[in-house]
């Protein structure tokens, strides 16, 4: 289903999908989304099981009797990119390595569970894989947006092993009732394919969280200019900022960042600032050539010290 796009009309503004039904995002203005795209993210690839020696004992292929070398800990400062999103001027999510900084911590799933409350946001993460989040309903238990279908599952099994940790502070709208956020998670348990409204598993946990009509597909009309910005911390001094007309496109890349790592992610900006210089005669060879599959990169100035895409 990834990347399938259907565009579905309606007979009225009543029939459009994308205010929550409980009325909670209706001081905005009426919004229309134009089609409905389902995507996985790729995000529920099983984590690889460990080297295995040719008689299944475990040892690395080539060295009996040598152990496997340690798994090295998950380091969110190492693998995971720091950054904040605003909307015109207003922040409404960061996430900070500053010190003192606690939201960040990542813990085993046995020991996550004696940290979460219903209606807490949990993401488990892992190096090379997107990020995947749940709601916590009570009871040991999450529900989760996985495969393309919103599922009940105990939190230990939804870890598929990751680390896990709270992530109620990332976003900075004003949530609901803890029974509010629970009871949004638990009616849509069951919901599959095309009766879903969400992308990937962290738009459906912070919709269930907020109740925001960005989180859903097609929740915001893509005309005008790109009321959204994604700011990269490349330094302490630096930032680059890339521009988007909705939180959806937003939180795509912002995912997409996460899965291939700080490392990948400095890279693709260090080339994209830095262009090779030009042939002589050939004024096209210091323009950005984005990866495969992904639109052309956005035009940036440095003002400040801070590369601002256009």
């Amino acid at each position: 289903m990834g990347n399938q796009v259907e565009k579905l009309t309606h007979l009225s503004y009543k029939e459009v999908p994308t205010a929550d039904p409980t009325g909670v995002d209706r001081d905005d203005g009426p919004r229309i989304g134009v089609s409905y795209i389902f995507s996985n993210d790729d995000e529920d690839v099983e984590p690889q099981p460990p080297a295995q020696a040719p008689d299944g004992s475990g040892l690395p292929d080539g060295g009996p009797g040598q152990p496997l070398p340690p798994q090295q800990p998950y380091d969110p400062q190492l693998h995971e990119v720091e950054c904040s999103v605003f909307y015109r001027d207003e922040c409404i999510y960061q996430k900070s390595f500053a010190p003192g900084s606690a939201a960040l911590s990542t813990y085993t799933p046995e020991n996550l569970l004696n940290k979460c409350k219903p209606g807490d946001l949990v993401e488990f993460v892992s190096q090379a894989q997107y990020p995947h989040w749940a709601v916590y309903v009570g009871n040991f238990q999450v529900v989760h947006l996985h495969r393309l279908e919103v599922s009940n599952s105990f939190l230990t099994d939804a870890s598929q092993g990751r680390r896990g940790r709270v992530v109620n502070e990332l976003y900075r709208y004003k949530p609901l009732s803890p029974s509010a956020v629970v009871r949004n998670a638990l009616a849509h348990v069951g919901a599959k394919e095309r009766e879903l409204s969400w992308r990937n598993s962290e738009s459906f946990a912070a919709w269930c969280r907020y109740g925001k009509r960005e989180f859903k597909i097609g929740g915001e009309l893509r005309i005008g200019k790109q009321p959204y910005r994604l700011q990269i911390q490349l330094s302490a001094q630096r930032s680059h900022t890339l521009e988007f007309q909705s939180l959806e496109d937003l939180i795509m890349e912002k995912r997409r960042n996460d899965q291939i790592g700080r490392a990948a992610v400095l890279q693709e900006l260090a080339t994209h600032l830095h262009p090779a210089e030009p042939e002589e005669g050939d004024s096209d060879a210091a323009r950005t050539t984005p990866p495969p599959g992904r639109p052309p990169a956005p035009a940036t100035k440095v003002v400040d010290g801070e590369a601002v895409a256009h």
